[in-house]
């Protein structure tokens, strides 16, 4: 289950669900992608069984950087590894013919591990872990917060855009979206202004605010953005209509 919904930017009661999970005799696989970095994340008090993420968002890595697993200790012994590779190995130099696990959480490598990507994830990582995780978080809600104030204060209710995403900071993630009808060309026009959001079908516009370096003028000029966008109908041209693989 996603911890935060990468749609609407809903944040889920992390350890409730596990909670019930565990009751119905389930375990738990959350995918932290759109909170590791933003969010605080406490999966061992909540007693989580297994999460995954990327680095390429609010852990700052860039563009390919790699992902991450989370196996709880007490399920380290026993979980297979699909993805099964050399360095997952428990003798890698053994260069034995057949695949035998490592023990614990070592089991969980696939092979070489990207070195340049991972340098450049660790200055990432590193500069969230220099922050306080709460303060990262309260900035996080007050960036969300003026978005959506700055939105509605200038008329963007009455331009077709209505808010998708929780009014409550404290249920919401670190991005907010909206929807309307012509989401997509009106991303496209943003994004040949420097605006960088995207869109999710079918007509969401997703605003994304890495609390580590967004600052709130940002917050204001991507509105502003937005509002003239919107006002002066500049999405409605064909090159921002046509559809690209990445939106």
């Amino acid at each position: 289950m996603t911890h935060v919904n990468y749609r609407s930017g809903a944040l889920h009661d992390l350890k409730a669900v596990t909670e019930a999970a565990h009751a119905a005799g389930a375990l738990t696989v959350w995918d932290l992608a759109h909170s590791a970095g933003a969010v605080p994340v406490d999966l061992n008090p909540a007693g989580a069984d297994f999460a995954v993420g990327c680095g390429y968002k609010y852990l700052n890595g860039g563009p390919g950087a790699p992902a991450f697993l989370y196996v709880a200790s007490r399920h380290q012994a026993e979980f297979v590894q699909p993805l099964t590779g050399w360095l997952g190995h428990a003798e890698p130099f053994a260069f034995e013919p057949s695949f035998r696990a490592a023990s614990g959480i070592a089991r969980a490598l696939c092979g070489t591990p990207p070195i340049l990507s991972l340098a450049a994830l660790e200055v990432g990582v590193d500069g969230v872990l220099a922050a306080d995780a709460q303060a990262l978080r309260a900035k996080s809600m007050a960036l969300g917060d003026l978005f959506i104030a700055a939105v509605e204060g200038q008329g963007g209710n009455q331009l077709g855009l209505s808010l998708a995403s929780p009014r409550d900071a404290a249920r919401r993630g670190s991005q907010v979206s909206f929807r309307h009808a012509e989401g997509y060309p009106i991303m496209q026009a943003l994004i040949a202004r420097g605006v960088i959001g995207d869109f999710r079908t079918p007509d969401i516009l997703r605003f994304g605010f890495a609390p580590l370096y967004t600052r709130y003028v940002d917050v204001w000029d991507a509105v502003a953005a937005l509002i003239d966008v919107l006002r002066s109908r500049a999405w409605d041209r064909p090159e921002f209509k046509r559809r690209a693989a990445v939106t």
